[in-house]
């Protein structure tokens, strides 16, 4: 089954709201074996409306909207349905004794605009708001059903989980979705492609998707099947056959963060870690902090953003940052390296860039960024130029840091790994 989804309302078309039903839609749908193949934005007019879900009718066989089911003039979804389905709407007195029970259940005075959520096309099933006013509706013509659901996310989720998806799951002919997602750090996108492009074009049978963000690359492989056994086996050989030719660059199979990658690491390892930081302004120290539990590893972190403080906090010496300067090697080094001391951790992390636009210089450019690991035995530095604006420039730097990591301890089991040089 195919279907589209429709999100409605005028504020959708501004800088001010985004539709995130969509995507819990579409997970939703693709894991019932439902391929969303279009999404459309429109507002509230009228005719728009007509003609959004018109158009949709004669492409797929499901179609679900969320949005335009309150009680004012501007909530015209359901008005649209059923002027294009020929339905008359009538006043539904079960669904009237709902919203009027409701308002007496909060103790509030139901304005008389609600009574249009009653309002329901004929031949509708109505799809009871647990958590609003606004009913949702179940509509079936010609071989092709339309599911109006309300706007809010937190009543369409659990509208749609508990019945929508039971009615979904009967028309189902078994054929779901399975999906893999690879994540890869320290490679470029069409670096990637070159690499594994000759391995997933063998694979018509598998849609391969690769996606660009800030410090990674993700691979999503996509199999439509109703042999649930057949397909897992197929996504495990290309997926192992995309890491073999990868190798280390991809830090994780199950589309994990960065972070937890880094943290299961720290956990599994018992290490702990701190951080100093100047350019990144702390980025990194949220980034561990966020996953539950961090207090185990993480020490703590500074951000010496003076070069006054690089000295008080982490005791990087005044004449090394005079004689190398605040954005340099050396500087990231130590920084990594006192911090580490001043803290007791196993690793040190140290940061120091230009994230601009301001700052740079022919010899420092705007993007220029050096992350200094530093442990017992030594200290490894890599220094990047990262293109973009001053966001992504400290994102990208927060994630070669956290890679610094995970590498440090994929090799831990090897006597090179000391991290000298």
């Amino acid at each position: 089954m195919k279907a589209e989804i429709i999100a409605v309302g005028s504020e959708l078309l501004t800088p001010d709201r985004v539709d995130t039903n969509s995507l819990f839609l579409t997970a939703q749908l693709n894991r019932l074996g439902v391929e969303v193949t279009r999404k459309t934005v429109v507002g509230d007019e009228l005719e728009q409306l007509r003609n959004a879900f018109g158009d949709a009718m004669e492409r797929v066989e499901l179609v679900i909207a969320s949005g335009g089911l309150g009680p004012t003039e501007d909530d015209r979804t359901r008005d649209a349905v059923a002027d294009l389905l020929g339905r008359k709407l009538q006043r539904d007195p079960a669904v009237m004794e709902t919203i009027e029970a409701r308002f007496r259940q909060l103790g509030r005075t139901m304005s008389e605009v609600n009574k249009r959520q009653a309002n329901v096309p004929d031949g509708a099933a109505v799809l009871q708001n647990d958590r609003g006013t606004a009913p949702g509706l179940w509509l079936e013509d010609r071989g092709r059903i339309v599911v109006l659901l309300p706007g809010p996310p937190h009543e369409l989720k659990a509208m749609f989980s508990a019945q929508v998806e039971p009615r979904i799951a009967r028309l189902s002919t078994g054929v779901r979705l399975f999906a893999r997602e690879l994540r890869v750090a320290g490679m470029g996108e069409s670096d990637v492609d070159q690499r594994i492009a000759p391995i997933y074009m063998r694979r018509q049978d598998v849609q391969t998707t690769i996606l660009t963000a800030p410090g990674e690359i993700q691979i999503h492989l996509r199999k439509w099947s109703a042999d649930a056994a057949g397909a897992e086996e197929v996504l495990q050989q290309l997926q192992e056959s995309l890491v073999l030719v990868l190798g280390e660059a991809v830090f994780t199979v199950a589309g994990e963060s960065m972070e937890e990658v880094v943290a299961r690491e720290l956990a599994i390892h018992r290490a702990t870690i701190a951080s100093a930081e100047s350019c990144t302004g702390g980025l990194l120290a949220e980034r561990l902090t966020r996953i539950s539990g961090s207090s185990a590893y993480f020490l703590g972190g500074v951000v010496s953003y003076s070069n006054s403080l690089k000295s008080a906090w982490v005791d990087v010496t005044a004449e090394l940052i005079e004689s190398r300067g605040a954005v340099s090697a050396e500087v990231a080094i130590a920084l990594a390296d006192g911090i580490r001391r001043r803290t007791g951790a196993t690793l040190g992390v140290g940061i120091t860039g230009i994230a601009g636009p301001t700052g740079g210089s022919p010899e420092k450019p705007v993007g220029l960024v050096h992350v200094a690991i530093a442990d017992a035995s030594g200290s490894k530095e890599r220094a990047i130029r990262y293109p973009g604006e001053r966001d992504r420039i400290r994102w990208q730097a927060s994630q070669t840091a956290l890679d610094l990591v995970r590498r440090y301890f994929l090799y831990a089991a090897h006597p090179k790994n000391v991290v000298k040089g």
